[in-house]
């Protein structure tokens, strides 16, 4: 008795290869996944559940022949179709003939109007680390014999999405930005140009808002201009200096940054990184439980931080000082929000992380012997949150001297780290901090952080609500 509309916005919230299935269940059924305005269509839907790690070839190849079955059912005879496909997602992994099928498909659904935008994932499951020279030109063979047999996708790609890819033979700005005129999403997981090159970005035509890169060999990212962006992210650089370099980012209000340092890292001037910038509004930096690959910095960073409203201080070592990080929301008086994230696993100590990333780690406590640098204006912290918060004194102590200087602190936020981790659970090993649920022990932790210092601010243990 629901109308269609109703109907097509429940077909929506699942995955096509379930929207499909429903059309046996009755007539009134039966063309309803063919009337959806967005398609997504992901190999990985296609995989046995629960799929085996490693993903065998064979899995791989079944995943491929569904796909193209079903895409082959969606994309068929575009010309015939009454609905307009407002947005088609499409992950496929570049093996077998399958590409030769789905090409063509896709290409017709768009140069009759079919389909308005794609976005396009083109995978590959296997590790980065065993990933050769080679393997990955091969890989870069193959994306490049994909947009080249079939152009039209250039008319309507907005999201792009590319693994283990290295462009070493290749026009990387002229593939990613010079062609690709619709682009505003750029997701490269290890993927580069050579080990140690420096890829340059000079696009001042591109739509790109959101550019992700995630374990790249790339020496460095300098993005010369890029008028659009609004949002980077770098996770894990094996090159041991500063990551980026920016131009004219005009439009840049988002920067994540996220790597375990090994002791060949190098600590870097995170002002001179964001030199060129003027309106960053959110800045992450994820250590991932390893030391600091910041330099010790204060005023420095006025300039940079003028706009900052968010700042996420992640992946800080259990044990490590959190005092430092007071520099940073000095050279930042407008920081709103202040989240810091401690890492606090048992198993990740020295000797396996050494086994787990092929370089010796070593965890320096921070260090920052500065001159002491205090702002003359007004804090406008509000929130303040911990996330993996223990009742240590290093964190009591921080959260103290937080409390004394942000005099518009109206939240303190203590919260446990539920994010799972199945090597410390295996180990039987708790982890995520203490978040007291007796009221007696939260009433003796607000009496050790607020004895003595003039804040109003509410003190909340969101997991049992107490405050």
């Amino acid at each position: 008795m629901l109308t269609d509309d109703i109907l097509l916005s429940i077909l929506g919230r699942v995955d096509t290869a379930t929207a499909t299935r429903t059309s046996v269940l009755s007539k009134r059924w039966r063309d309803l996944p063919w009337l959806l305005p967005v398609l997504n269509l992901r190999v990985w839907n296609f995989l046995p559940h629960p799929c085996p790690e490693p993903i065998a070839a064979h899995h791989m190849d079944q995943a491929m022949s569904r796909l193209t079955k079903a895409t082959r059912s969606f994309l068929a005879d575009p010309n015939s179709k009454s609905t307009i496909i407002k947005r088609l997602s499409l992950q496929l992994y570049v093996t077998g003939d399958y590409t030769r099928e789905i090409g063509p498909l896709a290409r017709d659904a768009i140069d009759c109007g079919v389909v308005k935008k794609l976005c396009l994932a083109i995978v590959d499951e296997k590790d980065p680390r065993d990933c050769e020279h080679e393997y990955m030109l091969q890989q870069a063979l193959a994306v490049d014999g994909f947009f080249t047999a079939y152009p039209s996708v250039f008319q309507c790609l907005t999201k792009l999405r590319l693994y283990n890819v290295r462009f070493a033979e290749w026009d990387m700005q002229h593939l990613l930005f010079d062609s690709c005129k619709q682009l505003n999403q750029l997701s490269l997981s290890h993927c580069d140009v050579g080990d140690s090159s420096v890829w340059q970005i000079n696009a001042p035509d591109s739509k790109l808002r959101i550019l992700e890169v995630r374990m790249s060999c790339l020496k460095r990212i300098e993005v010369l201009c890029l008028p659009k962006l609004k949002h980077l992210c770098w996770d894990e650089w094996f090159c041991f200096e500063a990551p980026l370099r920016f131009g004219s980012v005009p439009s840049l209000k988002g920067l994540g940054l996220i790597c375990g340092a090994t002791i060949d890292h190098q600590e870097f001037s995170l002002s001179q990184v964001l030199h060129g910038t003027r309106n960053i509004h959110a800045l992450t930096l994820d250590f991932e439980g390893e030391r600091l690959w910041i330099q010790p910095e204060g005023k420095q960073l006025c300039h940079a931080f003028k706009q900052l409203r968010k700042l996420s201080i992640c992946g800080i070592f259990v044990d490590f000082d959190l005092l430092w990080t007071i520099n940073l929301l000095e050279a930042a008086p407008s920081i709103e929000i202040f989240s810091v994230r401690i890492w606090d696993h048992a198993c990740q100590d020295d000797e396996q992380l050494r086994t787990r990333t092929g370089y010796e780690a070593q965890r320096t406590k921070p260090s920052w012997s500065m001159p002491k640098f205090t702002s003359s204006e007004t804090w406008q912290l509000r929130e303040l949150e911990i996330v993996g918060f223990r009742p240590q004194e290093l964190q009591i102590s921080f959260l103290r001297s937080v409390m004394e200087r942000a005099s518009n602190l109206k939240m303190v936020l203590l919260k446990e780290d539920k994010e799972p981790c199945d090597a410390c659970d295996s180990m039987n090993t708790p982890r995520g901090g203490f978040c007291p649920a007796d009221k007696g022990e939260q009433e003796a932790i607000v009496k050790q952080l607020t004895d003595g210092v003039g804040s109003s601010a509410r003190i909340i243990f969101p997991k049992s609500g107490g405050s």
